[in-house]
């Protein structure tokens, strides 16, 4: 694993929690490599808006709930519009994409909730497949670009540490109801699908925000 995907994981899993301070030098000693990659890596996360730059060094970022509530309503906006666009715009091939990754999708939560052999981060690339495949499908090369920019990894990936069963299995239904709307050529359910779809997952971020440490400490001096 490289540097970027190695610093991104300890991000995402909570390890390196928000505005926790990372340093060159702290990293490359974490993962004893030079500090060259260490600095190409901070670089591509705080393009993602992972961390943000410091004086020295810098901070995983942190979120406010008011933070959390402007993120997802801006994303509600887009990918509804995308999910709307994608039910007149979408081919058989579409179709068939998000045919697949819907069932994969069920796939990994039976395996995560049954046996133990998926993980939260599997389940989160192919809810991310699913999503891209309806992006793929409105035709609008522009979309993806603003969608990327406020799908903020470390929210979507705490939503779905914090479902259960229940929640994840609601989450998949969601999925079959925005496919068979675009299917069906239903403009306005599509839309009105992602968006209680997207909601769902902001409620679990709002509702657990407190669970997430305040008190971080400074690695690296």
């Amino acid at each position: 694993m490289n540097a970027y995907m190695y610093i991104k994981k300890l991000i995402l899993n909570g390890e390196f929690p928000p505005k926790m301070r990372l340093t060159e030098e702290f990293l490359a000693n974490k993962l004893q490599i030079s500090r060259t990659p260490i600095r190409e890596a901070l670089k591509q996360l705080g393009s993602e808006g992972l961390t943000v730059s410091m004086k020295r060094g810098v901070r995983v970022s942190h979120y406010t709930k008011e933070d959390i509530q402007q993120i997802y309503d801006i994303r509600t906006l887009l990918e509804g519009y995308a999910a709307a666009q994608a039910s007149i715009h979408r081919t058989v091939l579409d179709l068939k994409e998000m045919k697949a990754a819907n069932e994969d999708y069920e796939q990994v939560i039976n395996e995560h909730f049954k046996t133990g052999t998926s993980t939260i981060e599997n389940i989160l690339e192919i809810n991310r497949r699913f999503h891209e495949c309806v992006v793929k499908a409105s035709q609008n090369q522009h979309i993806h670009h603003h969608i990327s920019k406020v799908v903020v990894l470390p929210l979507i990936f705490r939503s779905f540490y914090w479902f259960n069963e229940e929640q994840m299995r609601k989450s998949l239904e969601a999925h079959s109801t925005i496919l068979h709307a675009i299917q069906e050529q239903d403009i306005e359910r599509a839309r009105v699908a992602m968006h209680e779809h997207i909601y769902h997952g902001r409620d679990q971020v709002l509702l657990h925000i407190n669970d997430i440490k305040e008190d971080y400490s400074i690695s690296g001096k």
